[in-house]
């Protein structure tokens, strides 16, 4: 089990020196198998990352501290394709990832706050935030902003419930973890 650990360690380090070279990802980063990132202008990742196999990053993204995404998920932009383009077929049509690209979605951020969960077979479209401490449920559609602290479900995503089952708990975690929110919620 050790060695296992130890070739984990390695290719996380591969990924993060080698593969992602050009994008700011913070120690304690961790991919799953077949996990691809990309990111047209930035993308900025904070410690304690976990992504799950088969995990799609395809859009501008800043992510916080001890966030793990599940098996699956996708942040996906809004407007790869100039779908608009009179006379041009989509498919043919100018996409986000050309350096020429001067449609919409450029500038839009994703932005996931920390100590966030977001489930298997999730998919967040491009330039929401999704506030510190929340849980995003399975299979869940994310098209709008998430609030702090909260838990989502569904397609489209909408507030299931608090984390917390009481404002104590909630206080608590947050004086705990030296959140913003502090006081605040």
């Amino acid at each position: 089990m050790a060695i296992l650990n130890v070739i984990r360690r390695i290719r996380d380090l591969l990924l993060v020196k080698v593969l992602y070279r050009r994008y700011s990802i913070a120690a304690g980063f961790h991919a799953g198998l077949r996990v691809r990132i990309w990111g047209r202008d930035k993308v900025v990742i904070g410690r304690n990352f976990y992504i799950g196999r088969d995990s799609f990053i395809e859009a501008d993204v800043m992510i916080g501290d001890n966030v793990m995404f599940g098996n699956r998920v996708a942040i996906i932009g809004r407007y790869d394709h100039h779908y608009q383009l009179p006379g041009v077929p989509m498919r043919l049509a100018p996409q986000i990832r050309d350096p020429n690209y001067k449609w919409k979605g450029l500038g839009m951020i994703t932005t996931i706050e920390n100590d966030v969960w977001v489930g298997y077979g999730s998919t967040v479209m491009g330039g929401i935030t999704i506030g510190e401490g929340s849980i995003i449920g399975a299979g869940s559609l994310v098209t709008k902003d998430v609030e702090p602290y909260s838990i989502y479900a569904g397609v489209p995503a909408r507030k299931v419930r608090d984390r917390f089952d009481n404002p104590q708990d909630l206080q608590t975690h947050l004086k705990l973890v030296q959140s913003k929110y502090y006081g605040k919620l």
